[in-house]
């Protein structure tokens, strides 16, 4: 596909490098030649200097229009005219990233009267990930498949845990759940495993199951923990704002603490059920006077990443609450991950870049059976996709037994079209009208049919 990229900070960077690894063609624009050249070197792509804006700047990149624009600069006026440039230069779809809660009351005529096929505020697609985590506190990460039937939850084996040295074959003879391991993180190595894998203290595991079994599951692990309900929130940014205000319809107890005075006031005003406190964030004594000892879940929503890392290791030293940190840089989440340092962490361009791919994956692919869902694991090195199944699918029906499936793919979950859901075995099959959560290292799926080893 032809693919414009307008705007090359971290969600354009980080866009411009996972497009470019599943082989579009694409074209990058910024005003800054510097950060140009520098993607230009880095991805198979080509560049443009200039403003996204300009009718001039985007006909340089494709004359005839592409088959996509994505509008990542940190202006939202300048994202929504360079759609509607796009659209003059008969490019197909159009996604703008839109950050001002001002506009959320228009976002409905931004994508009805002007065209745009997507529009996406990464601060509120991002809270709306740390509130998924909160009210299912044993997730590091918690993803959501069809409506909610299937979640898969990324959880950490940790000293003690009993399901270390289990072998998975033995899984349900001893929890008595239905639910599956989909795929294990041991420091570098990722695997699909089969029945034969046995767990060891320190993996990173992904389990699949209905919400109502992967609570049944940690109840008989003994270390379920109850949805949080006071949550302290370091730092009243946009993606606070957010946050606080859906966990506050949740009826969550939350507590903000940011030291810019106008901040503080505007959310305040904002949201009245928030207890907002003007101060030091990284002052141990007001963190301890307002009660961080007594909270369900900690979140450092600073601008800093170091400082953010700090506030979550100091939170959870004093109070083995829930906490998750916003964290940017990819070197820094890496580091914190393999050393577990942090409960959860976030990060605003790998939550905008997986929303944006998996728009891109259902474009390739006109009918059904293409990508309705899609999340990536373990830093993007593994991918969790739902497709839809029709009738001209050739192996439905097939037992999954005697499907020749491509290395390294898992077939998670059925959801039939009765909403039934099924953590399938060999002798299940897929069905016409069937949704079908598949998980695999292979980072190129765009088609149900593509799960199938060729010759």
């Amino acid at each position: 596909m032809k693919i414009v990229v307008v705007g090359l900070g971290k969600v354009g960077r980080a866009l411009t490098q996972q497009l470019s690894a599943d082989k579009h063609d694409i074209v990058v624009i910024d005003r800054n030649p510097t950060v140009v050249d520098d993607i230009c070197n880095i991805c198979d792509v080509r560049g443009v200097t200039g403003n996204g804006g300009c009718y001039e700047v985007q006909a340089e990149a494709f004359e005839g229009g592409a088959d996509l624009l994505i509008a990542a600069t940190d202006s939202d006026e300048i994202n929504i005219l360079a759609c509607l440039v796009a659209k003059k230069l008969n490019t197909r779809h159009t996604i703008a990233r839109i950050r001002n809660p001002e506009y959320e009351k228009q976002l409905r005529f931004m994508r009805q009267e002007l065209g745009l096929s997507m529009v996406i505020n990464p601060e509120k697609a991002t809270a709306r990930e740390i509130a998924r985590v909160l009210r299912f506190p044993n997730a590091l990460k918690l993803e959501q498949f069809s409506k909610q039937r299937f979640e898969l939850v990324e959880y950490r084996l940790t000293d003690g845990n009993p399901l270390t040295g289990l072998q998975l074959s033995d899984l349900y003879s001893n929890m008595r759940v239905k639910m599956l391991i989909c795929a294990v993180a041991r420091g570098k190595q990722i695997t699909i495993p089969t029945g034969s894998f046995t767990l060891e203290e320190g993996d990173t595991i992904y389990l699949m199951a209905t919400p109502q079994e992967l609570e049944q599951f940690f109840r008989r692990l003994g270390i379920f923990k109850e949805r949080a309900n006071n949550v302290m929130v370091v730092g009243a940014s946009r993606m606070a704002y957010y946050l606080v205000k859906e966990l506050s319809e949740m009826n969550m107890h939350v507590t903000v603490i940011d030291n810019n005075p106008a901040r503080c006031q505007d959310m305040s005003e904002k949201i009245p059920r928030a207890l907002i406190i003007q101060g030091d964030g990284t002052d141990s004594e007001l963190l301890a006077e307002e009660g961080i000892a007594d909270m369900d879940a900690f979140v450092a929503l600073t601008g800093l990443d170091e400082t953010n890392i700090i506030l979550a290791m100091y939170a959870s030293q004093l109070n083995h609450c829930k906490v998750v940190a916003k964290i940017n840089r990819k070197s820094f989440a890496d580091v914190v991950t393999e050393r577990g340092l942090v409960d959860s962490l976030v990060s605003t361009g790998a939550v905008t870049t997986e929303l944006i791919v998996q728009y891109v994956r259902a474009m390739q692919n006109s009918q059904a059976t293409n990508v309705r869902t899609l999340h990536r694991l373990v830093g993007g090195k593994v991918e969790a996709l739902e497709f839809g199944v029709t009738a001209d699918v050739p192996f439905a029906g097939v037992p999954l037994r005697d499907l020749n499936l491509r290395k390294n793919i898992l077939v998670a979950g059925i959801i039939r079209e009765n909403g039934k859901t099924i953590i399938p075995s060999g002798n299940d099959s897929f069905c016409a009208g069937d949704d079908v959560i598949i998980v695999t290292t292979n980072t190129d799926l765009t088609d149900l049919r593509d799960i199938m080893a060729r010759g």
